[in-house]
């Protein structure tokens, strides 16, 4: 097994199969804890719901990873071997194909890895564009300025078109702009909140 695994005319197709198994390893690692927390933070059922909702979360994310990796590293192979050399164009198309193909099911947990992704990519973005010289290199501190956009968007959009956000952000919001607003007695106004939070 040791002369198969250290041999490196296997080492591509083992690549794929190790990427395979780090992505769902790296999907358990990250989906599990936030689904735990999340899970019983907002969401209401049994306590067997809640448990069988963070395993089938969790493995949606581990499954849908392990596939994204799989697919992505079997076509470069691929492209690869036809064209004799690698090409951003080609990182681009498979990773393309293998996002659509497992990524492209609108869903709690595609939507919530697409968002996380694509607030990355716009960062990444912002900064090979200074990088390669299509922005300039900004003369102060851009980062508070960035902050004071977000949440400016996010607040009005939660105010004012609060059906376009995410359900999560929505239930994040609420619980400290709206329930804040409301109590009764001091008990609810300093211990107990009446939101799914609490």
């Amino acid at each position: 097994m040791e002369s198969i695994l250290l041999n490196p005319h296997y080492r591509p197709l083992l690549a794929i199969i190790k990427g395979l198994r780090n992505g769902f390893m790296y999907g358990v690692k990250v989906r599990f804890p936030h689904s735990l927390v999340m899970t019983f933070l907002f969401h209401e059922g049994t306590l067997q719901d809640k448990f069988a909702f963070i395993l089938r979360a969790t493995f949606q994310h581990a499954k849908n990873l392990a596939m994204l990796t799989a697919i992505y590293k079997t076509l470069m192979l691929i492209m690869q071997r036809v064209t004799g050399r690698t090409h951003p164009l080609q990182n681009f198309l498979a990773a393309f194909m293998g996002g659509y193909a497992v990524f492209g099911e609108n869903n709690k947990v595609n939507m919530q890895v697409n968002l996380y992704l694509l607030s990355r990519v716009s960062v990444g973005l912002v900064r090979t564009a200074v990088k390669k010289g299509y922005l300039p290199e900004p003369k102060f501190n851009v980062f508070p300025l960035f902050a004071g956009l977000m949440w400016g968007i996010v607040l009005c959009l939660f105010e004012y078109q609060k059906g376009t956000l995410q359900p999560s952000l929505q239930n994040s919001m609420t619980y400290i702009y709206n329930d804040s607003t409301v109590w009764s007695n001091v008990w609810d106004f300093l211990v107990y909140n009446n939101s799914l939070l609490w």
